[in-house]
């Protein structure tokens, strides 16, 4: 079974600075919960600017402490107006997150849509009831908070 899980939050930024922020892989860390453990390893050379085809490679302990390897493909960009990112290796059957950034009155939108799937059919959707569906919410959560810290505070 197929999950969703959407996002939007208005940024009172422009689009030059919110996309600077969204486009770099390395600020991953900075809007992800920090007893997570994320961590990029492997080349990051080109890990400043996001491009189709860029292979991010990292771990995350998302459930117990437990450091999961998770590799993710960014398969399309448009400058200033979206990205998409899926997992290739990782704990889920598929992760398929699309960002998009829209100009609009007061700043810019930002809407998060994640499709993700749990592997082991039945068992995997009674995780997702039980615990899985909640951390995604506590990610995002923790994601909203950090970005309206980052874009919003004092504005």
């Amino acid at each position: 079974m197929l999950h969703t899980y959407k996002t939007t939050q208005l940024l009172k930024s422009d689009i030059d600075t919110v996309w600077d922020f969204m486009r770099s892989p390395k600020n991953l860390a900075k809007i992800t919960p920090l007893h997570m453990g994320f961590n990029i390893v492997g080349e990051t050379s080109d890990i400043d600017t996001m491009y189709a085809g860029q292979i991010i490679e990292y771990y995350i302990k998302p459930i117990a402490g437990i450091p999961l390897h998770w590799v993710t493909e960014i398969t399309q960009v448009k400058h200033k107006e979206y990205f998409i990112d899926e997992q290739r290796f990782g704990p889920y059957a598929l992760w398929h997150h699309k960002h998009f950034l829209k100009v609009v009155e007061g700043g810019i939108e930002m809407t998060d849509i994640v499709h993700y799937k749990l592997p082991l059919g039945f068992i995997g959707r009674i995780a997702n009831a039980l615990f899985v569906r909640n951390e995604v919410e506590k990610i995002f959560n923790f994601r909203f908070k950090k970005i309206e810290e980052l874009f919003n505070h004092g504005k």
